[in-house]
């Protein structure tokens, strides 16, 4: 006796059924989402506005709200339109990264291209440099912070001109070259920032293979490297001793 395929047709049909029901309810969920991103979009918004001149004048309270903006995916540095344009944010930090691109073009050969964000803050203060935001109900000039200085470095790494922010040990640092640091040069700027070796901001071949258990010649290429850029100099006292500085770790005035 031939044995019948059965429940093929009703197989296929449920299927269907299946897909076409999965189809709405990501639609409902999509649907969802959107009605729920702008709620908290407008709720943002009613936020900035009752606390506009505290993000306009305070920068702790400036970085807590970019933090808030970022979690809820909302970029207002690149709104020029309605409420957001108003406040004057783009413009704030369009002229903070022109100022911070000064700093680190001005001193460029002196640290090769790598300097802390602290040393810019220090130097842009020393300077004087202050900004007033567009539309604000209040004539004071606002300062800034080193979290403000990241943000606008943020805002020339997406022109695509190489500047960036890397974390090194206790310190970030902008580089405003197209040079690609690799992990061993992150380590050696690492350990110059090491004082229990003896020195901050300077470090010998020694330093590096007793801490790092690197043989002579790895640490040789690394340094090379950093050398050939201009971002550590290299120091042969009376009796041979060679020691590295790093000027990006100084405190300089420029």
């Amino acid at each position: 006796m031939a044995h019948r395929r059965r429940g093929v047709g009703v197989g296929r049909a449920g299927a269907a059924a299946y897909k076409k029901k999965a189809e709405e309810l990501n639609a409902v969920n999509l649907e969802s989402a959107m009605e729920t991103v702008q709620k908290l979009e407008t709720k943002l918004s009613d936020f900035a506005k009752v606390h506009k001149n505290e993000i306009q004048l305070d920068p702790a309270f400036r970085a807590k709200f970019l933090q808030m903006c970022a979690l809820l995916g909302v970029d207002i540095l690149s709104s020029e339109k309605g409420f957001w344009g108003k406040l004057g944010m783009g413009d704030f930090f369009y002229e903070l990264s022109v100022k911070v691109a000064e700093v680190c073009l001005a001193s460029r050969s002196r640290n090769g291209g790598i300097i802390r964000v602290g040393e810019v803050n220090e130097i842009l203060s020393q300077r004087g440099t202050r900004f007033k935001f567009a539309n604000s109900s209040k004539s004071k000039k606002t300062s800034y912070s080193d979290d403000d200085i990241i943000t606008a470095v943020k805002k020339l790494s997406a022109l695509g001109s190489g500047f960036r922010t890397v974390t090194v040990g206790r310190s970030v640092m902008i580089i405003s070259v197209p040079e690609e640091l690799d992990g061993d040069h992150m380590q050696i700027l690492n350990l110059a920032q090491d004082d229990s070796h003896g020195s901050y901001g300077v470090i010998t071949i020694r330093d590096i293979k007793a801490t790092l258990s690197w043989d002579e010649d790895r640490c040789e290429r690394a340094l090379q490297k950093l050398m050939g850029k201009g971002m550590v100099w290299l120091d042969i006292n009376n009796d041979g001793k060679k020691s590295y500085w790093f000027p990006s770790l100084w405190k300089m005035n420029t």
